[in-house]
């Protein structure tokens, strides 16, 4: 069961990334290096600094947040989040738009 919910938010978030970001979650990419700090920035802090965005929240507390930054030729590349239970930002990773 798991691993269905697993393949199912992949297959939601690489969604993601070859649509146009809805109004609100493109963001600049210095404005989220300078906004998110692993181990530092919180839930509550990422809000305030960056507003909603598109996610998931698991069954164990873990949710994956998703921005997008312009990139060249309309494309944006993908900025994912991953908070913990406790609210605060565990990992960034951040991925570059795939070739037209």
């Amino acid at each position: 069961m798991k691993l269905i919910i697993l393949a199912l938010c992949a297959s939601l978030l690489a969604g993601c990334a070859s649509a146009p970001a809805p109004l609100g979650t493109s963001i600049p990419a210095a404005r989220l290096d300078a906004a998110i700090v692993p181990g530092q920035t919180t839930r509550a802090q990422m809000l305030g600094a960056l507003g909603p965005t598109k996610f998931v929240h698991f069954d164990s507390g873990y949710e994956v947040w998703l921005y997008q930054s312009p990139a060249d030729g309309g494309r944006f590349a993908e900025f994912v989040v991953l908070v913990d239970p406790a609210g605060v930002v565990s990992k960034t990773r951040r991925r570059a738009p795939s070739s037209p």
